[in-house]
């Protein structure tokens, strides 16, 4: 299967109220991990395995998404501009990319499940599986190996199972099967929600476009509980930027040159 046509939709619309410090003045992907957004990082992150198709989710301050993407060769290479007539040369880019990017605006108070919702309704085309991940995690899974995981289980979804001491979504396992889901439980077990995810378009119908469908909640929960959700492990790097000191530890990581989630294995 051709990766390069799989839709990959990041949620970008969020507040991200817990790095207040960084966005009370740029949406949270645009929040920079040394010289680029932790989008561009995120983006890369995938597109070394061969996924190029990007559906952005905006949102919160959605234009300023919109403008790096507008501007992205002026922003990532040399060029030389004509203040006269306004001509502008774009030279040969510093970072090639090959990606193709929608902006699909999903609201300002649109929860994550309804973001991919409105999303997928006008931008999923003829695919018949699509990825989600946050606009804040990184990873050196082989995404490849995930998708190629999911297609063999044959099961609706496919979640990226982590296990940093930390908690977020706790998933319940047998054998590589989820049999229950809980985003933020008050109880540790191993394996967490690592936020990369591939579904069957049937998924689809497990999803809302109201502003108040979180996927974390009634979706998931009911994929799990219907026994389509598996889980594929990774004990490799993982790193969610939840907070300043996340955002500090990465961009420290990026700085000694020590940048996992863009190395292929």
């Amino acid at each position: 299967m051709d990766l390069s046509k799989i839709p990959i939709f990041v949620l970008c619309g969020g507040m991200g109220t817990r790095l207040r410090e960084e966005t009370e003045f740029r949406p949270k992907p645009m929040v920079t991990i040394g010289k680029h957004p932790i989008l561009w990082h995120i983006l890369q992150s995938y597109s070394r395995f061969g996924f190029k198709k990007f559906v952005l989710c905006l949102g919160y301050k959605s234009e300023m998404i919109k403008s790096y993407f507008y501007n992205f060769f002026s922003l990532n290479s040399d060029c030389t501009i004509n203040l006269m007539n306004n001509k502008t040369i774009i030279h040969e880019s510093i970072d090639p990319i090959d990606w193709e990017i929608t902006m699909a605006y999903t609201g300002e108070k649109s929860m994550t499940g309804s973001r991919i919702a409105q999303a997928a309704k006008k931008y999923i085309g003829e695919s018949e599986h699509f990825g989600v991940t946050y606009g804040d995690g990184l990873t050196d899974v082989n995404l490849a190996d995930e998708f190629h995981f999911h297609l063999g289980h044959r099961k609706i979804g496919t979640i990226l199972g982590v296990n940093p001491p930390s908690r977020f979504g706790e998933l319940e396992v047998e054998g590589n099967q989820v049999v229950s889901f809980r985003e933020k439980p008050d109880f540790e077990d191993e394996w967490i929600n690592g936020g990369y995810f591939f579904f069957r378009k049937e998924f689809l119908s497990y999803l809302s476009e109201e502003e108040s469908c979180v996927l974390e909640k009634a979706p998931l929960f009911n994929l799990a509980k219907d026994g389509q959700l598996m889980v594929y492990k990774h004990r490799g790097f993982w790193a969610c930027m939840d907070t300043q000191r996340d955002r500090d530890a990465l961009v420290k990581m990026v700085e000694e040159g020590n940048t996992p989630w863009l190395t292929k294995k």
